[in-house]
């Protein structure tokens, strides 16, 4: 009876005692950590409210490289293309501007497939058939998609531009990233996926985006594996 009276009046006291407040920890809503990754290099850098642009921001908060900045402040552009993604948006981030298109080269429309997982979903055939060809992934549904260059999004909805921009667009990264005006827009950070992805294990890093980035200004500072996060040259040497 005593021992019962005991455990019942120390044991709370012993579970406060296991947890862990550490002034440390953080929560993240990227697939590996990106936005905490990021998150540092922007304090480095003296920017408190980040600006971003998001494509293929897919879920509001669920792998969401951008949601971190959403909830300290900051604000931005979204470009999701599957309709029901981009209502979540919508009703979840109301500070943001949400555009329910895709990014091209250039303008127009263009078949947007709705994979399996939608995190796959692609404007790109090749990758629908690659998916299709060494995988479970099927095609749930196409439909007729707008298509805008990603220059056009950012003289459009920002004053001078981006802090960040986050591309996830499923094989087409480096087709975007080649229409991107570096001369007229220097985002201080960059977060792209170089990964391809595959069922069986045959995935390839895309050495291509790393070179190309480094050729326009920009440096790996960090690489989950899916994604490279690069920043810019001399954003980091002038950093406060």
């Amino acid at each position: 009876m005593l021992f019962d009276v005991l455990k019942f009046k120390l044991l709370p006291k012993i579970r406060k005692l296991r947890r862990d407040y550490s002034d440390n920890s953080r929560v993240s809503y990227a697939q590996c950590g990106e936005d905490l990754i990021m998150q540092q290099v922007f304090i480095a850098l003296g920017i408190k409210r980040v600006a971003y642009l998001d494509i293929g921001a897919h879920h509001p908060t669920h792998l969401s490289n951008t949601y971190l900045f959403y909830r300290s402040g900051g604000q931005g552009v979204c470009v999701e293309p599957d309709p029901g993604l981009f209502r979540q948006l919508v009703a979840k981030r109301p500070r943001d501007i949400h555009l329910n298109c895709g990014v091209g080269a250039s303008g127009g429309e263009a078949d947007f497939y709705r994979m399996t997982s939608s995190t796959l979903s692609t404007f790109s055939r090749a990758e629908v058939e690659r998916y299709q060809a060494k995988g479970k992934q099927r095609v749930e549904k196409v439909i007729r998609i707008e298509l805008k260059p990603i220059d056009d999004i950012i003289a459009q909805n920002f004053n001078v531009g981006p802090n960040l921009v986050s591309l996830d667009v499923e094989g087409l990264e480096y087709e975007v990233l080649q229409s991107f005006d570096f001369r007229r827009y220097r985002p201080q950070v960059f977060c792209l996926e170089t990964l391809t992805y595959a069922e069986d294990k045959s995935e390839r890093k895309l050495t291509e985006i790393i070179e190309l980035m480094r050729s326009r200004g920009y440096f790996p500072y960090a690489d989950t594996y899916i994604n490279t996060i690069f920043v810019e040259n001399g954003a980091w040497e002038n950093r406060p």
